[in-house]
């Protein structure tokens, strides 16, 4: 297995995490084609076979059920130092006031809760689901800061948001002296690169590891287009993210598959390395729903593609509306 640093920090995670939101009781939450428990347990023990350590999750996946199949998973599978969890918050949890957003009564709950569903004392990333307009930045940064000095989260880190925003949060962390992001967990992919506009440049600038999600466009990189899968049909996520397919996304899908041709391995490996190579990628978030998937994930550590295959990817891309 490959592991590297988390951004500037010395946390050492694989080159690839795990995401959990493939685990979960079906129809809890947004999403109907979820893994239960028994399924989640046979990936969860494979990944940490293969040497995979990192795992993402979030609260409000499949209403808190992912985060407990996830905690009682690795204390079957691991010890608690041998693995590195993520998990998240500001996504509705429950109806009426303060069942969302990142005020620092929701923070201070959620982490509770979620450590409580993750049966540990700590997670080693806790963060920022998405930005909240209607809580002042400096509550949520404030009450972050408290959730690492209680020991509760040893890092914390953002998702996706405009450029501007996360400049904002790291610069009124670096005012107060309060703990930083040091990580964006963001939407970057083949069919979708309208992060190496500004958020990318950011996170070089910052040394902020990136922490990709949906890094084969929900499957639409890892098979011929026109194909389809039960998930794909039913994913509200892939409906509102990849919809309408363009010439160009076409012309993408395309030429993964000819370059899959040529090494003689499959879409999946070809559109993993891609975003592994980019910098400043720290690991590609997986999200799998087979031991068959998982091993192709891994197997595409072995595979480095060449500035040339890097340039034929990236030539069909056009510029896309900018979705959060």
């Amino acid at each position: 297995m490959q592991y590297g640093r988390l951004g500037s920090t010395g946390l050492e995670i694989a080159r690839l995490c795990v995401g959990c939101m493939s685990f979960g009781e079906s129809g809890r939450g947004e999403h109907d084609w979820t893994l239960d428990e028994d399924s989640s347990r046979v990936i969860i023990r494979r990944a940490l076979e293969a040497g995979l350590n990192f795992f993402d999750t979030a609260n409000m996946y499949s209403d808190g059920t992912s985060e407990e199949f996830l905690g009682r998973a690795l204390k079957d599978f691991a010890r608690r130092e041998e693995v590195v969890i993520a998990t998240k918050v500001g996504i509705r949890m429950r109806p009426g006031p303060n069942g969302s957003g990142l005020s620092r009564r929701h923070i201070f709950e959620q982490i509770n809760a979620s450590l409580k569903r993750l049966g540990t004392d700590h997670v080693d990333l806790y963060q920022i689901h998405r930005w909240d307009p209607d809580t002042p930045i400096e509550e949520t940064l404030e009450a972050l800061n408290d959730v690492v000095r209680m020991g509760k989260a040893r890092y914390i880190g953002a998702s996706s948001m405009y450029a501007w925003q996360f400049a904002k949060a790291l610069f009124t962390q670096q005012k107060h002296g309060w703990a930083p992001f040091v990580s964006m967990q963001n939407h970057f992919n083949l069919l979708y690169r309208e992060e190496e506009r500004e958020m990318l440049p950011l996170c070089r600038d910052q040394k902020i590891g990136l922490l990709p999600w949906s890094p084969l466009a929900r499957g639409k990189l890892a098979r011929p287009h026109g194909q389809s899968t039960g998930r794909a049909q039913t994913d509200v996520v892939t409906a509102r993210l990849y919809a309408h397919e363009t010439a160009a996304d076409l012309a993408v899908i395309d030429a993964v598959g000819a370059i899959a041709g040529r090494y003689g391995v499959s879409r999946a490996e070809v559109a993993l390395a891609w975003v592994r190579q980019t910098d400043p990628v720290s690991a590609p978030i997986i999200g799998v729903t087979s031991a068959a998937q998982l091993d192709t994930a891994v197997s595409s550590l072995d595979l480095q593609l060449s500035a040339d295959d890097m340039s034929a990817l990236e030539a069909d891309y056009r510029v896309k509306p900018f979705l959060l």
